[in-house]
């Protein structure tokens, strides 16, 4: 299975080796340290989307690392930013890719005061992620069963988890009055994405009828995912540096990672294995929406976010393992 890594890691060479030609050591400690960081923060996002990978066949997982590689850095890494500042600030998006090309700290500006509408969206859209898994109530294994017993009661209530996350707008907007109109309108976009890929990848609709369009329903809402994911990392990244070469590189070689890392997940027969581990994704991304949330009225540092969420995998991981320790102890007592 180490082939799967093989692509990342020689892509990951010769982009810091290109780096380190254009803008020296500097360029590369910054793209590495990038990376190191997008890998870390982002191992709930690789599990979820194993989750979902699992569903797809080998063609369509192949198209996850290569098509969907150029949509995760050219898409939402470089273009979809662009896009989102150019919606928020009303400058069109030719003279938002001019600043980003040629006035980098201008457009980090921009895309800094793009953030209520960026955290809006991601907040909302992750937020119906985790609650859409919490919410079953034909859901068997829970992790913190006292509590996740509980919320998988509610989800007899058709469509709580919508009333819930546009109670969290109206409350975001009157935190933050300023960005009132910016935040219900980003968050709306959120929820109207989420449905359709719920019905798209036949969680409502049940339309996903033939492979092709099954595959393409699954692919479309993992890069989706990812998106809402990593909007709010890219903002961050501006805080390490303003030069846009530098962000796309790191940020790239830590998605090659951890999309790689997906497919390893799912290769290995990890999610079925570690009963709890997918608990524990869900619980980090329900920490990380309820961050972007949070940093609609005050400031989240990066690592506040990424430290719950790696706690959560952890745990998970550790429960999970004692779990099938366990399991082992009673087959061969029985």
């Amino acid at each position: 299975m180490f082939r799967l890594f093989i692509s990342p890691i020689v892509v990951s060479l010769i982009a810091l080796g290109a780096v380190y030609l254009w803008g020296g050591v500097a360029a590369l400690v910054l793209a590495a340290m990038l990376a190191v960081l997008e890998v870390t923060l982002s191992f709930d996002n690789a599990v979820v989307n194993a989750k979902v990978l699992e569903k797809m066949s080998p063609r369509w997982q192949q198209r996850f690392l290569t098509w969907g590689m150029l949509l995760s850095v050219v898409g939402t890494r470089l273009l979809l930013p662009i896009l989102i500042v150019s919606v928020v600030t009303f400058v069109s998006p030719w003279a938002v890719a001019y600043l980003a090309a040629y006035d980098q700290p201008a457009y980090a500006a921009l895309l800094v005061g793009a953030g209520p509408a960026i955290k809006a969206f991601g907040g909302t859209f992750l937020l119906l992620v985790a609650l859409a898994f919490f919410f079953d109530d034909s859901k068997e294994v829970h992790w913190l069963a006292p509590i996740e017993r509980r919320l998988a009661k509610w989800g007899k209530f058709e469509l709580i988890e919508i009333a819930l996350v546009l109670a969290a707008l109206v409350a975001a907007s009157c935190v933050a009055p300023n960005a009132a109109t910016t935040i219900v309108f980003a968050g709306l976009v959120g929820i109207i994405l989420f449905l359709l890929m719920e019905y798209l990848t036949n969680g409502v609709g049940g339309v996903a009828t033939s492979t092709a369009r099954a595959g393409l329903s699954l692919f479309l809402y993992l890069n989706l995912l990812d998106s809402a994911f990593s909007l709010d990392g890219v903002v961050g990244a501006f805080a390490l540096t303003t030069s846009l070469p530098i962000i796309v590189v790191g940020l790239g070689i830590g998605a090659h990672f951890v999309r790689s890392l997906t497919l390893y997940l799912v290769k290995q027969g990890t999610l079925a294995e570690l009963r709890y581990i997918e608990h524990g994704a869900h619980w980090a991304i329900f920490g990380l929406a309820c961050t972007m949330f949070v940093g609609l009225a005050t400031p989240v540092p990066e690592w506040v976010s990424g430290t719950v969420g790696l706690a959560c995998i952890v745990l998970a991981y550790i429960s999970s393992r004692q779990h099938l320790r366990s399991s082992k102890r009673a087959a061969a007592r029985g």
